[in-house]
């Protein structure tokens, strides 16, 4: 079978290889239909990826057909043929976080196709658990993982609509950001530094005020919201300046969420931290309830991705291509392998 393999900073190979062993205990065998490139891989690529060892087989927003099933004791639905999404988050279980329900920042997480090898391959086993069943098209499966994010971190703001939201970086995670926000009812404005990003955010999400962060950004902040500024900030750029400069944007008794991050240290002024009384959140992965949330706004039609994919390729292609979407020019919003 083929299998994507990123075998060191800058360099992927297609490979052949044999087929995984029939699914253990509690293990589901699977077709990898559509695998969605993640800002993650694009740092693998370049070799800025934290807790990252090479070779690795990319490959983490995952839709998948589902061909075998192993032995299990769980309660499930799953059948042959069934499509799904992914939940890649791999945790213990036994863990204070896991025990908590927080299985996203488990003490000894491991993400699927980051800390160990993904769905770049036409065919993987994955745990029953970590299977979402649904209706909705291979490019919404394949997407369900990116957009959770998103919705994890508003549920983490808790965003209400009395909120004035800003994100700043509109890339694919941003975006997520910017439509989970859309659905509380808050006013939402996006900030990025490319003008082709705030327009695709004002076409195809419906967001109003998107502003071009090269120029003074609180000082436009100010002309959309008035006096006040917001009160709910959002950073998905995984940019060392622009974390820093977001705590200045969110109003007193504000929040700021680092949905993005960075090798590195942020830091911050306390005496003014502690006089607007800003709350500082730190937002990782997505749960089950946060995947379960995006599907259930697709089929209400919330949540319309039919403009997001910008790039399809074939494993080989991509292998070919994958370099070229690095470069702000290629105006790439979500590139999509497709396997099957």
């Amino acid at each position: 079978m083929k299998s994507i393999v990123l075998v060191e900073p800058g360099t992927f190979r297609l490979e052949s290889v044999a087929e995984p062993a029939p699914p253990s205990k509690d293990e589901v065998q699977v077709r990898v239909l559509q695998v969605g490139i993640c800002g993650t891989d694009l740092h693998a690529f370049e070799g800025k990826q934290p807790f990252f060892t090479y070779p690795r087989v990319l490959g983490h927003e995952l839709a998948v057909e589902v061909i075998q099933l192993g032995p299990t004791d769980e309660e499930h639905e799953l059948k042959v043929g069934d499509r799904c999404c992914v939940l890649p988050y791999l945790n213990c279980g036994q863990c204070g976080a896991c025990r908590r329900g927080r299985e996203n920042c488990c003490e000894k997480l491991q993400v699927f196709g980051v800390h160990c090898d993904g769905g770049m391959r036409e065919i993987v086993n994955i745990p029953l658990k970590k299977l979402i069943k649904s209706g909705r098209t291979n490019d919404e499966l394949a997407l369900t993982e990116m957009l959770s994010i998103g919705t994890h971190a508003v549920r983490r703001a808790e965003v209400h609509s009395s909120d004035t939201v800003l994100v700043v970086g509109i890339g694919p995670i941003g975006l997520g950001v910017a439509s989970a926000a859309k659905e509380t009812g808050a006013r939402v404005i996006a900030a990025d530094i490319s003008q082709w990003r705030l327009d695709f955010a004002n076409k195809y999400l419906g967001i109003e005020h998107c502003i071009n962060a090269k120029e003074d950004l609180k000082n436009q902040l100010q002309m959309v919201t008035g006096v006040d500024l917001p009160t709910a900030v959002f950073d998905a750029t995984g940019n060392s300046a622009s974390m820093h400069k977001s705590f200045q944007f969110a109003a007193h008794g504000g929040r700021l969420t680092f949905v993005g991050l960075f090798p590195g240290d942020v830091t911050f002024n306390d005496p003014d931290f502690h006089r607007r009384e800003l709350t500082l959140h730190a937002s990782r992965n997505a749960n089950r309830q946060d995947f379960e949330q995006v599907l259930r706004a697709m089929d209400r039609g919330h949540v319309d991705i039919s403009h997001w994919i910008t790039h399809r390729v074939s494993p080989q292609e991509m292998v070919e291509s994958f370099a070229s979407w690095l470069n702000p020019s290629s105006n790439t919003i979500k590139a999509m392998v497709t396997f099957s």
